[in-house]
């Protein structure tokens, strides 16, 4: 048995489904009762449901939540070819709520820092290894850890969690609107 067959998403594709059926409402609220067990691609499918719903800062709030957890998993995950699950998973999910997140001045920059308030202080329960599973190593059998070690997760959740805040806040001028010069 490979690292990758220990992988156990059943939990995670159960409530990503269930976020599809007319009961999504009880899927949503599953998934913000304990917000810190699910992988990045189950909140950021979450965030695409409750933004649809008229509930537009909660869903991006959760989006980019997603969004900055992936982020780590990709960095923490030794493949580096995994990384792409972060871009479509955006694709997938982020362009409505990206344009309304741009179209606001000075919603972002408040959303993302308080993002990262809550990822800092919140612990993630899920299988970082997920995202191993979308690596071309996974369609190899490739061996080897899936992560690097975990003495050098603090460092990296430090340094994602820094780089997406400062990223989002390089995109702004001080007012709070987008860089036109970055168009």
């Amino acid at each position: 048995m490979s690292e990758y067959d220990a992988i156990d998403m059943s939990d995670q594709l159960a409530v990503l489904a269930d976020l599809g059926t007319p009961t999504r409402a009880a899927a949503v609220a599953r998934i913000l009762a304990t917000p810190e067990r699910w992988c990045p691609a189950v909140l950021m499918a979450m965030a695409s449901v409750v933004f649809a719903d008229g509930h537009h800062e909660t869903g991006a709030f959760w989006f980019y939540a997603g969004q900055l957890r992936a982020r780590f998993d990709a960095h923490r995950c030794t493949d580096p070819t995994a990384s792409a699950a972060c871009g479509a998973l955006s694709e997938a999910h982020g362009p409505p709520i990206n344009r309304w997140a741009f179209a606001e001045p000075g919603l972002l920059p408040g959303l993302v820092e308080r993002v990262g308030v809550w990822d800092a202080a919140t612990a993630s329960t899920y299988d970082p290894r997920w995202i191993a599973l979308h690596g071309m190593n996974a369609f190899l059998g490739s061996d080897g850890p899936l992560c690097v070690p975990r003495e050098q997760w603090p460092e990296l959740a430090v340094r994602t969690r820094a780089e997406f805040v400062d990223g989002c806040r390089e995109l702004f001028d001080a007012d709070g609107r987008l860089r036109v010069d970055l168009l």
